[in-house]
């Protein structure tokens, strides 16, 4: 059985970081792309950031480019996302997913096999 699950949500001001982690298990995480996204209230699920299974070219989504950082160890199957410099409409629910490598990395939803039950971040100004 497949799980992620998602830690290092918080509050935090505008301006501020946060670090968040998504541990895997029941999969071999050396061979799945390990994406982020995040959902706001009244939106729709958007990619934020994705890594291939060797850790180069991170791929992220214009809106968080030079603040975010995608990274992954594995040897611990787990996916981080450092995030600086927040602002206030970063403030989502952020989610872990997998898809499978065929030699891209994919940002829509709809490719990513695995979901995490997410983490909230709310930064305020």
């Amino acid at each position: 059985q497949v799980q992620l699950v998602e830690s290092g949500g918080g509050l935090v001001q505008a301006g501020g970081s946060l670090r968040l982690s998504c541990a895997a298990s029941g999969l071999t995480f050396s061979a799945y792309v390990m994406g982020w996204f995040r959902q706001a209230p009244g939106k729709e699920r958007e990619f934020v950031a994705a890594i291939r299974p060797s850790g180069i070219s991170p791929y992220y989504a214009d809106s968080v480019k030079g603040r975010f950082t995608i990274s992954r160890d594995n040897t611990k199957n787990t996916v981080y996302l450092q995030t600086n410099s927040l602002k206030p409409e970063d403030t989502a629910v952020y989610y872990c997913a997998a898809h499978d490598y065929y030699g891209a990395v994919k940002d829509g939803s709809r490719y990513y096999n695995y979901w995490g039950q997410g983490t909230q971040v709310t930064v305020s100004s």
